[in-house]
């Protein structure tokens, strides 16, 4: 019999200089063709924009075989699931809330104020944006974790208005799962809809003037939380129309490790991410080829002993996850940064040092005790965060994603004259004679 294929191929990269654009096309990487799910999931945010929800509760029937008899989940509903919650998961759900707070309770950040010249300041706001749709997937897994990571950080930003949505579910009546009901029960979140997919993002963006019962949904200003492909389409659809947290492909995860890590552990956190989805990308970024000898025989006892073995093997086995083979830590810094993983785990000797040289990872997680995992549920920090590399240029979820700057300019008559020669000949220079006299008119008088 021969023997089973390997689950992660080898990319070999220690003899090879190759240019940022150039290592960045040789990593793996998953596909994700947000253009063409826009174009499929078009005509469904269009209906919801026309019809409101008629059009929602035909595209639930349609892509989650139920039809909701309330778009707007009842509070008795809501009430009831925390009642009814397993007393240990809500005391787990508790534990995470209040390690996201503390955290998120040190990002919120007062305003700054810089006198520029004397009588002439420049302050900088930060306020809560008004209203925000929170969604929650609600597909292979109950996600309630993505509950506390979204509605926290808001409440910490002074959000005053949140509604989250989540999909209907046939088993449940066409409720969202009683765990999300009851972590929204948890955080005060009482404005929840029992709506998934585009369709969702459609409805938190445009409202609807009666949601069946009576009421009617405003319309919110940004939309935020993970989802899949069709719903990372939707968000790309309304953006403009409100903002939008970001575009996340499939979840990600890298391992920058060297011959003292433990095969153990490096098998099984990438196995644990590999878990979420046939597209989740597991890559082990090593200087040793023994180790990745070393993984592959764990994942040949691991993989088989897991409840979700098919999906995980699709996983590991796909383009977008495998090992990649350095010439030292140096070079390995190199391609987890052109990588830019969603989580980046150091697992190495100096883990500490070596992750303070990372420059582009959503999360980083330092050292054989911090695994991805903890991140999931209770290390306070936020699991929502870039993927697809898009950490080069932005960040994870927090309390920053709620909030705006705004300047206050105010100046008094002096700091207005210090200003008054720079001011009038740069309008000069634009040709924008009006804009300097503007100025100039304060003095003529």
């Amino acid at each position: 019999m021969a023997d089973p294929a390997p689950f992660l191929s080898v990319t070999d990269l220690r003899s090879r200089t190759l240019s940022v654009a150039e290592l960045t096309a040789a990593l793996p990487r998953a596909e994700l063709d947000v253009e063409a799910a826009a174009q499929a999931v078009r005509p469904v945010v269009e209906d919801v924009a026309a019809r409101g929800a008629a059009a929602v509760l035909d595209a639930s029937e349609r892509f989650d075989g139920v039809r909701p008899e309330h778009l707007r989940v009842p509070s008795s509903a809501i009430e009831r699931a925390l009642a009814e919650l397993d007393p240990g998961i809500r005391a787990a759900l508790e534990e995470s809330i209040a390690r996201v707070r503390a955290v998120d309770a040190a990002q919120r950040r007062p305003a700054e104020s810089v006198e520029v010249v004397p009588g002439g300041t420049v302050t900088q706001r930060w306020v809560p944006v008004r209203r925000v749709g929170l969604y929650v997937p609600g597909g292979r897994a109950v996600l309630p974790s993505s509950v506390v990571m979204n509605v926290v950080p808001a409440q910490a930003a002074g959000v005053q208005q949140i509604v989250l949505a989540s999909p209907p579910q046939k088993e449940f009546g066409g409720l969202p799962h009683p765990t999300i009901l009851a972590a929204c029960a948890l955080l005060g979140v009482t404005e929840v809809l029992a709506a998934g997919g585009a369709q969702a993002v459609a409805l938190l963006a445009h409202g609807a003037e009666d949601l069946g019962d009576g009421t009617a949904l405003d319309p919110v200003d940004l939309v935020t939380g993970p989802g899949n492909v069709y719903v990372v389409a939707a968000k790309r659809l309304v953006r403009g129309r409100v903002g939008i947290d970001a575009e996340a492909g499939p979840t990600e995860i890298a391992i920058l490790a060297d011959a003292e890590a433990d095969p153990a552990y490096v098998a099984a956190d990438l196995v644990s991410q590999a878990e979420h989805d046939p597209l989740a990308a597991s890559v082990l970024v090593t200087d040793s080829p023994e180790l990745v000898d070393a993984v592959e025989a764990q994942l040949a006892e691991q993989v088989p002993a897991s409840a979700h073995r098919e999906r995980i093997e699709e996983a590991l086995r796909g383009r977008q996850s495998g090992a990649v083979l350095v010439s030292d830590l140096d070079q390995g810094l190199t391609v987890v940064d052109a990588y830019g993983a969603e989580h980046l785990e150091i697992q190495t000797v100096d883990a500490a040092d070596v992750a303070a040289r990372v420059t582009n990872a959503g999360a980083v997680f330092v050292g054989p005790h911090s695994p991805v995992s903890l991140g999931d549920y209770a290390a306070g920090s936020n699991h929502v965060l870039p993927t697809g590399g898009s950490s080069r240029f932005s960040g994870g979820l927090g309390v920053q994603t709620f909030l705006r700057g705004i300047h206050v300019v105010d100046y008094d008559e002096v700091a207005l004259k210090s200003a008054r020669e720079a001011a009038t000949a740069l309008a000069a220079a634009e040709g924008l004679p009006a804009h300097g006299r503007a100025i100039d008119i304060r003095f003529e008088r």
